[in-house]
Protein backbone atom coordinates (compact mmCIF):
# COMPACT_ATOMS: atom_id res chain seq x y z
CA UNK A 1 0.00 0.00 0.00
CA UNK A 2 1.54 3.55 -0.86
CA UNK A 3 1.12 6.59 1.16
CA UNK A 4 0.30 9.30 -0.97
CA UNK A 5 3.11 11.52 1.54
CA UNK A 6 5.72 9.10 0.14
CA UNK A 7 4.96 9.57 -3.37
CA UNK A 8 7.70 11.30 -5.09
CA UNK A 9 7.35 10.94 -8.89
CA UNK A 10 6.74 14.62 -10.15
CA UNK A 11 4.49 13.94 -12.99
CA UNK A 12 2.70 11.66 -10.47
CA UNK A 13 2.43 14.74 -8.22
CA UNK A 14 1.37 16.77 -10.92
CA UNK A 15 -1.11 14.54 -12.19
CA UNK A 16 -2.87 14.35 -8.12
CA UNK A 17 -2.55 18.00 -8.39
CA UNK A 18 -4.74 18.43 -11.81
CA UNK A 19 -7.13 15.40 -10.64
CA UNK A 20 -7.82 17.34 -7.21
CA UNK A 21 -8.91 20.47 -9.26
CA UNK A 22 -12.66 21.35 -10.02
CA UNK A 23 -12.00 23.12 -13.03
CA UNK A 24 -9.15 22.09 -14.48
CA UNK A 25 -8.91 23.90 -17.64
CA UNK A 26 -9.41 27.02 -16.23
CA UNK A 27 -6.80 26.73 -13.67
CA UNK A 28 -3.71 26.18 -16.39
CA UNK A 29 -1.89 28.95 -14.48
CA UNK A 30 -1.94 27.38 -11.16
CA UNK A 31 -1.35 23.91 -12.64
CA UNK A 32 1.95 25.32 -14.09
CA UNK A 33 3.14 27.10 -11.19
CA UNK A 34 2.49 24.01 -9.20
CA UNK A 35 4.71 21.83 -12.19
CA UNK A 36 7.43 24.76 -12.30
CA UNK A 37 7.59 24.23 -7.98
CA UNK A 38 7.38 20.41 -8.74
CA UNK A 39 10.00 20.18 -11.75
CA UNK A 40 11.75 23.47 -11.25
CA UNK A 41 11.06 24.53 -14.96
CA UNK A 42 8.86 24.06 -17.44
CA UNK A 43 10.40 22.04 -20.44
CA UNK A 44 8.70 20.96 -23.80
CA UNK A 45 7.80 17.31 -22.07
CA UNK A 46 6.20 18.10 -18.93
CA UNK A 47 4.49 21.21 -21.14
CA UNK A 48 3.08 18.49 -23.24
CA UNK A 49 1.62 16.08 -20.24
CA UNK A 50 -0.32 19.18 -18.93
CA UNK A 51 -2.02 19.56 -22.36
CA UNK A 52 -2.81 15.88 -22.57
CA UNK A 53 -3.70 16.03 -18.89
CA UNK A 54 -6.09 18.98 -19.71
CA UNK A 55 -6.96 17.86 -23.24
CA UNK A 56 -5.75 21.40 -24.16
CA UNK A 57 -3.83 21.87 -27.45
CA UNK A 58 -0.18 22.21 -26.41
CA UNK A 59 0.50 25.43 -28.01
CA UNK A 60 -1.88 26.84 -25.63
CA UNK A 61 0.25 25.50 -22.85
CA UNK A 62 3.24 27.18 -24.68
CA UNK A 63 1.73 30.40 -25.08
CA UNK A 64 1.09 31.00 -21.82
CA UNK A 65 4.72 29.69 -20.25
CA UNK A 66 6.43 32.24 -22.76
CA UNK A 67 4.17 34.81 -21.77
CA UNK A 68 4.08 35.06 -18.46
CA UNK A 69 7.93 36.15 -17.31
CA UNK A 70 7.51 34.10 -13.92
CA UNK A 71 7.66 30.62 -16.32
CA UNK A 72 10.96 29.75 -17.26
CA UNK A 73 11.62 26.79 -19.79
CA UNK A 74 15.20 26.39 -18.75
CA UNK A 75 16.84 24.53 -15.68
CA UNK A 76 17.82 27.85 -13.19
CA UNK A 77 20.52 27.81 -10.29
CA UNK A 78 19.56 27.34 -6.75
CA UNK A 79 19.46 31.12 -6.26
CA UNK A 80 17.97 33.28 -9.03
CA UNK A 81 19.97 36.71 -9.39
CA UNK A 82 17.97 39.02 -11.68
CA UNK A 83 19.00 42.55 -13.27
CA UNK A 84 16.89 45.46 -13.44
CA UNK A 85 17.33 46.73 -16.95
CA UNK A 86 14.15 49.41 -16.52
CA UNK A 87 14.99 52.86 -17.21
CA UNK A 88 16.23 54.12 -13.95
CA UNK A 89 18.18 50.98 -13.61
CA UNK A 90 19.85 51.38 -16.61
CA UNK A 91 20.52 54.95 -16.63
CA UNK A 92 22.33 54.36 -12.98
CA UNK A 93 24.64 51.58 -14.48
CA UNK A 94 22.47 48.24 -14.76
CA UNK A 95 25.09 47.50 -17.81
CA UNK A 96 28.21 47.70 -15.04
CA UNK A 97 26.23 45.33 -12.70
CA UNK A 98 25.26 42.95 -15.08
CA UNK A 99 28.47 42.64 -15.65
CA UNK A 100 30.56 42.51 -12.76
CA UNK A 101 27.81 39.72 -12.14
CA UNK A 102 28.94 37.89 -15.08
CA UNK A 103 32.06 38.50 -14.12
CA UNK A 104 32.07 37.18 -10.27
CA UNK A 105 29.50 34.61 -11.24
CA UNK A 106 31.97 33.09 -14.22
CA UNK A 107 28.65 32.78 -16.25
CA UNK A 108 26.69 35.29 -19.19
CA UNK A 109 23.17 37.00 -18.39
CA UNK A 110 20.77 33.96 -19.39
CA UNK A 111 23.20 30.89 -17.58
CA UNK A 112 23.28 28.94 -14.49
CA UNK A 113 27.02 28.48 -12.50
CA UNK A 114 28.70 24.97 -12.87
CA UNK A 115 27.32 24.20 -9.26
CA UNK A 116 24.36 25.34 -10.20
CA UNK A 117 24.16 27.24 -7.40
CA UNK A 118 23.51 30.67 -9.17
CA UNK A 119 21.38 31.80 -12.44
CA UNK A 120 21.55 35.38 -14.02
CA UNK A 121 18.82 36.92 -15.74
CA UNK A 122 17.68 40.39 -16.45
CA UNK A 123 14.25 42.09 -15.77
CA UNK A 124 12.59 44.81 -17.54
CA UNK A 125 11.43 46.79 -14.19
CA UNK A 126 11.06 45.40 -10.44
CA UNK A 127 9.93 48.99 -9.68
CA UNK A 128 12.49 49.95 -6.92
CA UNK A 129 13.36 53.12 -9.02
CA UNK A 130 14.84 54.87 -5.59
CA UNK A 131 17.32 52.06 -5.36
CA UNK A 132 18.69 51.94 -9.06
CA UNK A 133 20.43 50.18 -9.90
CA UNK A 134 19.06 47.25 -8.89
CA UNK A 135 19.11 43.31 -8.37
CA UNK A 136 16.82 40.71 -6.99
CA UNK A 137 18.04 37.25 -5.54
CA UNK A 138 15.26 35.15 -4.76
CA UNK A 139 12.71 38.11 -4.28
CA UNK A 140 14.70 39.59 -2.39
CA UNK A 141 15.91 43.53 -3.97
CA UNK A 142 19.33 44.40 -3.21
CA UNK A 143 19.85 48.27 -4.18
CA UNK A 144 22.15 51.16 -5.03
CA UNK A 145 24.49 48.44 -5.90
CA UNK A 146 28.02 50.33 -7.42
CA UNK A 147 30.57 48.47 -6.37
CA UNK A 148 32.26 45.11 -6.93
CA UNK A 149 32.78 44.44 -2.99
CA UNK A 150 28.90 45.49 -3.20
CA UNK A 151 28.11 42.58 -4.78
CA UNK A 152 30.31 40.31 -3.30
CA UNK A 153 28.49 40.55 -0.20
CA UNK A 154 24.92 40.47 -1.59
CA UNK A 155 26.36 37.15 -3.39
CA UNK A 156 28.02 35.55 -0.32
CA UNK A 157 25.03 35.95 1.57
CA UNK A 158 23.60 33.21 -0.45
CA UNK A 159 26.43 30.61 -0.49
CA UNK A 160 25.82 27.69 1.53
CA UNK A 161 28.87 28.62 4.01
CA UNK A 162 26.73 31.75 4.80
CA UNK A 163 23.45 30.34 5.42
CA UNK A 164 22.80 29.64 9.03
CA UNK A 165 19.70 28.47 11.29
CA UNK A 166 18.67 31.31 13.50
CA UNK A 167 20.26 30.61 17.20
CA UNK A 168 18.88 31.48 20.41
CA UNK A 169 20.23 33.79 22.62
CA UNK A 170 22.78 30.77 24.49
CA UNK A 171 23.73 29.96 20.76
CA UNK A 172 21.47 26.58 20.09
CA UNK A 173 18.95 26.17 17.04
CA UNK A 174 16.15 27.74 17.10
CA UNK A 175 13.35 25.12 16.82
Amino acid sequence: MCDKALITDPYRQLDDYIDSLPYKKENLIAILHQAQELFGYLPDKVQWHIAQKLDIPSAKVYGVVSFYSFFTMKPRGKHVANVCMGTACFVRGAEKLQAELEKQLGIKTGQITSDNLFSLDSLRCIGACGLAPVMMVDGEVHGRLNEAEEIKQVLEKYRPENIHEPTDSQGGMKM
